[in-house]
């Protein structure tokens, strides 16, 4: 058997076993009900993923906070407990064939993609820098905010638990709210929560710490953590600063990492276009690298990855111990079946054309 259709375990307690080493990156799908609840078409999608043998699912980012932590209208929610019974029935379907749900979180601080003319609030975000793609000025959060994020984000990690998902993956990438503590362009504090990078990373801290009061050590909490902001220059989140934040969140109970990269300012370096050739795959592979050599939990890889040959020598290779894929299954949401049964690559065109406000969909299927 290939190394990719091996289970993997992961937690402390060894408590998720995944069937294979391929995840279903998050992806915001565009199809959550206007209320942030979870609609028909998103369970039919997660029940596609899960009868094709996608071994991790990983939900598109749920919000914490309403209502500023939305990054848009459709985007689904966890910021209460009505919430709950949706991601239960969804873990419902996911667990029936033998797939496992990872539900992320986060919150957008100032990377907020539209407000509304019933959005009558400013995005917070740890410093008032602007937002060069939207040109909104963000207010710069109290302490008193930042004490509400942490807050908010162990409740979502408890509300994942009671909802009976198989773990929880904190939104620390793509340029989104606990991403922008940790990068020194956006956070410009002088106070215990900007400078040092000791002080950039003490919200993760504080959340794991709060969070595994309330979750336990046994459930398993991933990480989907940037390593470059997308920019060069130390005024940038650097490679240095990211494997650093790596292994602090592996001290505070982290169980895995998804290496990735990018904010919307910088624009397609997360979902870069045109990849038709093998060399041009898995570029966030040197990250990667970089991170499995600094810590002995898993790492996930995403970005660009299309040859299945690819997937295989990165694990093979000690880069990554699970692939991750967002782009491919959306042109062929079987994929991981084809692979198992001889297809060689994604016919995913690299287009992103399938990032449609009206819901997801390949423009070439």
């Amino acid at each position: 058997m290939r190394i990719l259709f091996e289970p993997l375990a992961i937690g402390a307690a060894r408590s998720l076993v995944v069937r294979n080493r391929f995840v279903r990156s998050a992806t915001h799908d565009f199809m959550g009900n206007v209320d942030g609840s979870l609609s028909d078409r998103e369970f039919d999608l997660y029940r596609t993923l899960a009868v094709h043998e996608v071994g991790l699912i990983i939900t598109g980012h749920a919000y914490v906070l309403h209502p500023e932590g939305r990054v848009r209208p459709g985007q689904n929610a966890i910021y209460d407990n009505s919430f709950i019974e949706g991601y239960r029935k969804l873990a419902g379907i996911v667990h029936e064939y033998g797939s496992k749900l990872v539900l992320q979180i986060n919150h957008a601080g100032r990377q907020v993609d539209i407000l509304t003319k019933e959005d009558v609030w400013t995005p917070v975000a740890p410093s008032p820098v602007t937002n060069r793609v939207t040109g909104i000025t963000p207010r710069e959060m109290t302490e008193g905010e930042i004490l509400q994020w942490i807050e908010a984000y162990a409740a979502a990690m408890a509300r994942a638990k009671a909802a009976g998902c198989d773990g929880v993956q904190l939104h620390i990438a793509h340029g989104y709210g606990l991403s922008q503590f940790i990068s020194p362009h956006t956070n410009r504090r002088r106070d215990m929560w900007g400078g040092s990078l000791e002080n950039r990373t003490r919200i993760l801290r504080e959340i794991m710490s709060r969070g595994r009061r309330l979750v336990g050590d046994d459930f398993p909490v991933l990480a989907k953590l940037n390593t470059t902001d997308g920019f060069a220059g130390p005024e940038y989140l650097t490679l240095e600063d990211a494997v650093a934040t790596a292994r602090i969140l592996e001290s505070c109970g982290v169980d895995a990492i998804e290496v990735s990269g990018g904010m919307k300012e910088a624009g397609d370096v997360m979902s870069r276009k045109d990849i038709n050739s093998q060399e041009q795959e898995a570029y966030f592979s040197g990250a990667a690298r970089a991170i499995k050599a600094a810590v002995s939990i898993p790492v996930i890889l995403v970005g660009g990855l299309r040859s299945l040959s690819v997937m295989e020598s990165l694990v093979t290779g000690g880069v990554a111990d699970m692939v991750s894929l967002c782009r491919p299954l959306i042109r062929e949401p079987d994929l991981i079946s084809r692979f198992r049964n001889g297809q060689a690559k994604s016919a995913c065109r690299s287009c992103n054309a399938c990032f449609n406000p009206g819901g997801i969909q390949c423009p070439y299927k």
